[in-house]
């Protein structure tokens, strides 16, 4: 089970937040797999459609030196989420709402998952997780997507790539500022793998160099690195405590198989005083 969405609302469930799913599966064995597990695992899957046409979305993914390599496989549910009033009720409840640009590859999940991002309130943190995989993302979706958002989670594999399409320039600090600058971003975060993270908020810097783990599955990671930021943004935390606890949270992720293991209690407990919605 995973997907950039779950597997965030996963995280941001096993460290403490109140997390909903808004998605669409098919109407089999593993759609409702899918939804018995997010139910497990204490994740609100009300926001879950069941399509009866088209077959719960499946990924091969291949590990190569602990790094993953995708096959998405077209035409199914996800491509044709809907909003619901489930759904429009939880994004207006939201104190901050995750979304990305795989998911938009077509109509009308589109449409859909932007019009609910909108319907999130002004103080939401508006979280955009790039997804640039395969084919399915261009300029323009990027830009679209980025109206739409106020905190940046990228990684270092996504930062040229978008410093290409949007003819970002200079070194990958120059880079992160102008994102920021140009789409009137709250926080940037770009995720280095092994070499930790750089986070960047209104003039202000943080630089991890990360956390040394013994990497088994580095698949789901990155969501987990998303989660902690979002709670740490909601605390109030300053730019180095976010960094430093969003960094230990993924490095635990990376050193087990799969892309949301139990989460140890002493990376649990480092989260007890936020409360928030997701």
């Amino acid at each position: 089970m995973g997907g950039a969405p779950a597997n965030f609302a996963c995280h941001a469930r096993a460290l403490g937040a109140e997390a909903r799913l808004v998605s669409r599966v098919g109407n089999d064995d593993l759609g409702r797999e899918i939804i018995a597990r997010l139910d497990a695992l204490g994740v609100g899957t009300q926001g879950i459609a069941m399509d009866a046409l088209h077959p719960t979305g499946t990924v091969s993914v291949e590990l190569d030196g602990g790094q993953p390599r995708y096959l998405i496989r077209e035409g199914v549910a996800w491509d044709f989420i809907e909003s619901s009033p489930f759904a429009l009720a939880a994004i207006r409840a939201a104190d901050a709402v995750c979304f990305g640009t795989l998911a938009q590859r077509s109509e009308p999940s589109h449409s859909t998952i932007l019009s609910l991002v909108n319907a999130a309130p002004p103080a939401a943190l508006r979280i955009l997780d790039v997804n640039l995989r395969q084919s399915y993302f261009s300029e323009r979706l990027i830009n679209e997507s980025l109206a739409f958002a106020n905190v940046l989670k990228l990684n270092d594999a996504e930062l040229p790539q978008l410093a290409a399409f949007l003819d970002l320039s200079g070194d990958e600090r120059s880079q992160i500022r102008q994102l920021a600058e140009r789409n009137l971003l709250r926080v940037v975060a770009c995720t280095r793998g092994e070499r930790g993270s750089l986070l960047y908020s209104e003039g202000r810097w943080s630089e991890h160099r990360g956390i040394p783990a013994n990497v088994v599955d580095t698949v789901g990671a990155g969501d987990s690195f998303t989660a902690g930021l979002t709670l740490g943004l909601l605390a109030g935390w300053d730019l180095d405590h976010i960094n430093e606890t969003a960094n230990r949270v993924a490095a635990f992720v990376c050193s087990q198989p799969g892309a949301t293991p139990p989460l140890p209690a002493h990376l649990r407990q480092l989260f007890e005083p936020t409360k928030s919605h997701a």
